[in-house]
């Protein structure tokens, strides 16, 4: 993915709308996964977010900043935002 960002107005729990940008991951990994690519995504992280992403999205660090969501973690975000 080369950039997710939400508007200012969603940003944190004070945000108009909950979940805007884990909803907008959960998307493009099911993109992702219609592409026969088993759901798998790669990303580059704000630096202050890395721990938030861990723990929202169940991504994984390669080193620094650089993250993915892999096939295992692609379920559990499609679960909670795509399939209600």
């Amino acid at each position: 993915m080369d950039i997710v960002e939400t508007a200012p107005h969603n940003y944190s729990h004070a945000g108009r709308y909950e979940g805007v940008g884990a909803h907008l991951f959960a998307i493009a990994c099911q993109v992702n996964l219609e592409a026969g690519c088993d759901g798998f995504a790669a990303f580059t992280s704000k630096s202050g977010l890395v721990q938030y992403y861990k723990q929202k999205l169940n991504a994984g660090v390669f080193r620094d900043r650089k993250m993915h969501i892999d096939e295992d973690a692609t379920p559990i975000l499609l679960d909670k935002y795509m399939r209600k």
